[in-house]
């Protein structure tokens, strides 16, 4: 049970009390002196008051420590005493989670500014190579020599509108441009947009560039009416890096196949987007949509295949909360296979 601070303390008070007031008894039934019953109530009293503050101030005086030591920056100490079952617990409790907390955060800007330093420094690194060998005469500015200096700027940017597009969802200034579209058109869009980009120069997405022409896409939608209620420009950011990922982790010459169907609410729409490649290992599901993470399962190595940043489901995943939505890996025989729901207009709460 529970003895909250207060009860603590007005129990000592009361304890006092009663010791005098005992002590005080005694002496008249014993005729002894009052001063002397004094002095030993003051200093029995005060033994007790003392052993009770240590109690209290002891966990206070460490707390005040490892407060301080979060404030330089030191997020490794935690207070103990959390199991108390006070409010002195409870409060070492909270400054225990708030230091997990600030723990976390530090080690992903750590991880941030690391992983964003080896992104930008394979492109800056190879488009540096490029110019000094044509500035040194070693290479001809030739147009082969321009598109591969043309990629690597390109990839610079993909990677600079991805974190642009992660900070402003860090500091909540997206919003959404919600209206009505048909499903079947804008996703046949998408598709004829990839075919066209893998077919030239590659897909451009925020996951990458794939130039994979030996890969099928495919389009399932039904009823064919089908209707959304979204933002068209996030969706179509989301479905580019599904599918992205879909072809840069098919076999040679697989299918990946894009559905669509009604949801379970009025205007809810579910997606899919299904590949025949390795697939993700259950344990790393939970995973695969974290900022950076690439998984362990390396991309197909087909024609024109390309790797990511490892930005481009943090992306997808960051647009669909937006709409209030739920994406996430679901349970396929083969391959992959990424399910999206779309609320439209959500349910009633109870």
């Amino acid at each position: 049970m529970a003895i909250s601070i207060k009860t603590k303390l007005g129990t000592l008070v009361v304890g006092a009390v009663l010791l005098t007031s005992g002590l005080a008894l005694v002496a008249i039934r014993t005729s002894t002196e009052f001063r002397y019953i004094t002095i030993f109530a003051m200093i029995a009293t005060l033994l007790i008051t003392q052993f009770v503050a240590q109690s209290l101030t002891a966990p206070l005086d460490e707390m005040n420590h490892v407060a301080g030591s979060i404030s330089r920056g030191d997020f490794s100490r935690r207070v103990r005493g959390a199991d108390r079952r006070d409010e002195l617990g409870d409060l070492a409790s909270t400054i225990n989670r708030m230091a997990d907390d600030l723990e976390a955060v530090d080690r992903h800007r750590k991880e941030l500014v690391a992983n964003v330093s080896h992104e930008l420094r394979t492109p800056i690194a190879a488009l540096r190579a490029l110019l000094e060998n044509v500035v040194d005469g070693v290479s001809a500015a030739d147009p082969e020599t321009m598109r591969t200096a043309l990629k690597q700027t390109e990839r610079l940017g993909r990677l600079v509108e991805t974190l642009l597009d992660l900070s402003r969802l860090d500091n909540g200034v997206v919003t959404l441009r919600r209206s009505r579209f048909e499903v079947w058109p804008y996703l046949s869009g998408i598709l004829r947009e990839a075919n066209l980009a893998a077919s030239q120069r590659g897909l451009s997405s925020t996951s990458g560039l794939h130039r994979r022409t030996d890969v099928h896409l495919h389009l399932d939608v039904s009823p064919p009416e089908l209707t959304a209620h979204a933002d068209a420009e996030r969706l179509h950011q989301v479905m580019a890096n599904l599918i992205d990922n879909a072809v840069k982790h098919s076999p040679p010459h697989g299918r990946v196949t894009v559905r669509a169907r009604r949801g379970p609410y009025p205007d809810s729409v579910d997606l899919e987007v299904a590949d025949e490649g390795p697939g993700i290992p259950e344990s790393e599901r939970h995973k695969v949509f974290e900022r950076f993470n690439r998984g362990t399962v390396p991309a197909q190595q087909g024609p024109g295949s390309d790797g990511g940043t490892g930005l481009g489901l943090a992306i997808a995943r960051w647009a669909v909360d937006l709409h209030g939505g739920h994406i996430g890996v679901a349970e396929s025989s083969r391959g992959c296979r990424i399910r999206l729901t779309l609320p439209g207009s959500l349910p009633p709460r109870d």
